[in-house]
């Protein structure tokens, strides 16, 4: 009996030797690049009469790929991750353009293939009256903007897709103590920002002062908040930018009011990651609110559709 012991114990080490040497055998299994890419640009309101489309500037994308889980779309080399392939875009230069518009499709690994497509498309959106507000009429004219320092309420907080009752997507319901020369953003009220007219449109560009990064959006970029930062943290604040219009698509701009008078229903967007001077957006969309050729009101809604931040500028600094 006692031999038939010693020898289990010899067998069952032998067991737990051989299984204790193996090593982890861990397979992701065959990594393949995806191909066979295809792309589909559906331009709204083209027919054989109006092959660019119907003037709105909106063409439907969709796109496949053997061996792919995601897709990512390229739109003058700003990224639009799109996981399932399928997405709208609105071009708003007037007139017909063409523009180059990559897709990436991503596989296992991390491996990925791009493909590119040219699509040709006609846009009759403009609002020249708000452009040479901004810039000047005539090409070469550039207007300066500066905050609206010496009035309260230039900078608010309100709400992004509802009234929450009082009628109006306006700050003052939510944030209505700030002040003249308020101390706390007293560092960003050197902030210049340039307008140009050229001759396919306008420009933007900060010229002078840093960058104010509220608490609530400060957290995503890992610093302080509530404060100011110069480009070491806002990477793309300097740098002549373009500036694209196209017509205003969010729930204030088409159905709410301001100060009992519709929004303009404009948008302006700054390419590059260029903005003006409040950081909370890696895509500088800017409702108009209202303009002439002193003041400006605008509103941009921050990263994850959790606030909107409202903005007076004027072209005399305080």
């Amino acid at each position: 009996m006692k031999n038939f012991k010693n020898l289990y114990a010899l067998v069952f080490s032998l067991i737990t030797v051989f299984y204790g040497c193996q090593e982890n055998d861990y397979s992701f299994g065959e990594i393949i690049a995806p191909s066979n890419i295809e792309i589909t640009a559906e331009i709204v309101g083209a027919d054989a009469n109006n092959p660019y489309g119907d003037g709105s500037g909106i063409v439907n994308f969709s796109v496949s790929a053997d061996n792919a889980s995601s897709y990512v779309y390229y739109f003058d080399g700003k990224a639009e991750a799109v996981p399932s392939g399928i997405y709208s875009k609105r071009f708003s230069v007037v007139g017909v353009n063409t523009y180059t518009v990559v897709v990436q499709a991503n596989g296992k690994g991390g491996v990925s293939s791009t493909k590119a497509v040219l699509v040709e498309v006609f846009s009759s959106f403009s609002d020249v009256e708000a452009e040479n507000f901004l810039s000047g009429a005539n090409v070469g004219d550039s207007k300066k903007w500066y905050w609206q320092a010496d009035k309260p309420l230039h900078v608010g907080l309100g709400p992004v897709t509802d009234d929450y009752g009082n009628g109006e997507f306006s700050y003052e319901a939510w944030w209505n103590s700030i002040g003249p020369f308020d101390t706390e953003k007293s560092c960003m009220y050197d902030n210049e920002f340039v307008f140009t007219r050229t001759t396919t449109g306008l420009t933007f560009e900060q010229t002078s002062g840093p960058a104010f990064i509220p608490g609530t959006y400060a957290g995503v970029l890992s610093v302080a908040g509530d404060t100011c930062h110069d480009d070491s943290v806002a990477t793309n604040m300097y740098g002549v930018k373009n500036v694209s219009f196209s017509p205003s698509v969010s729930k204030a701009a088409t159905e709410g009011k301001y100060n009992g008078n519709d929004y303009r229903g404009t948008t302006f967007e700054i390419s590059d990651g260029g903005f003006m001077g409040w950081l909370v957006s890696t895509s500088s969309k800017y409702d108009i609110i209202s303009i002439s050729d002193s003041e400006l009101v605008v509103r941009i809604i921050q990263d994850g559709n959790g606030f909107a931040w409202y903005h007076k500028f004027t072209t005399t600094k305080p």
